[in-house]
């Protein structure tokens, strides 16, 4: 017997020409063959919309609730989010950059940047002990993080998988863009100079150069990590085909980067 496909699958096999008009107009109801058991002149049950697609990525359709999700989770990750509040469309843009991201992954190298799940066990751990919104809510105890959890519409399972898809994305960077970086000691020592220890006041202690050499490389290191993978990420949109069906969440191009959308 024919295993089923996915609705995912479903839509990536059809005819680009045709995805567009159909994914606009597409919806997944519920209700509509209760009608015909129903008795004659007996009221029918209204549909009830399950999910429709908002936006097509390389032929990767996302999802209402890829977006509701998304929003969700931004919780977990209040530095990137604005003390876990995201804009859908914000969150839209997110979800399309980590779809660009993990297709070129599995073009690439899915394994190797495939996190261990004691990487993942201790991230969370750290979440659930560091996190300003878990510590308030005491998400170190386990009654505590399921609290926490049903407050914000989550899941354990929900978490760990959004963990891991950071974690792989976060691998994936690593190895593809900090290879071969060096960064030269004249530019760690003049940021040690002219960055570092403007920041104390007079008469405040002040670190060594030696003591703090090591983590001014990794900010610098990480700048220019940071630059490469813009750029790269920013090539991937300007290539892929890229399509938002809801207008209400078309995020209109900042100014001066000639149309490119923000990531």
């Amino acid at each position: 017997m024919p295993q089923p496909t996915s609705f995912r699958s479903n839509i990536a096999s059809l005819p680009s020409r045709n995805r567009r008009a159909l994914l606009a107009s597409l919806l997944l109801v519920s209700g509509t063959m209760l009608a015909f058991s129903q008795e004659p002149g007996a009221a029918q049950p209204q549909p009830v919309v399950l999910d429709r697609v908002v936006a097509v990525v390389n032929d990767q359709a996302i999802l209402a609730t890829d977006l509701e999700e998304e929003i969700k989770l931004a919780v977990l990750d209040p530095g990137e989010a604005g003390l876990g509040i995201l804009s859908p469309q914000r969150a839209l843009e997110q979800l399309i950059g980590r779809a660009l991201i993990q297709q070129q992954i599995r073009q690439e190298d899915e394994r190797a940047a495939d996190p261990s799940q004691e990487k993942v066990n201790a991230r969370l751990q750290e979440i659930r002990t560091e996190l300003p919104a878990c510590v308030r809510q005491h998400c170190a105890s386990d009654a505590g993080w399921k609290a926490f959890l049903e407050a914000h519409g989550l899941t354990e399972q929900r978490v760990e998988n959004y963990l891991r898809y950071r974690l792989q994305i976060l691998g994936f960077i690593e190895m593809r863009f900090r290879q071969g970086i060096q960064i030269p000691p004249a530019e760690v020592e003049r940021y040690y100079h002219e960055t570092l220890i403007p920041q104390y006041a007079p008469g405040e202690k002040q670190p060594p150069l030696a003591a703090v050499a090591q983590r001014i490389e990794e900010i610098l290191l990480q700048r220019q990590v940071n630059a490469l993978f813009d750029d790269w990420l920013k090539n991937l949109r300007q290539q892929g085909d890229i399509e938002v069906l809801d207008p209400a969440l078309e995020t209109p191009p900042p100014a001066g980067t000639g149309g490119e959308p923000s990531k």
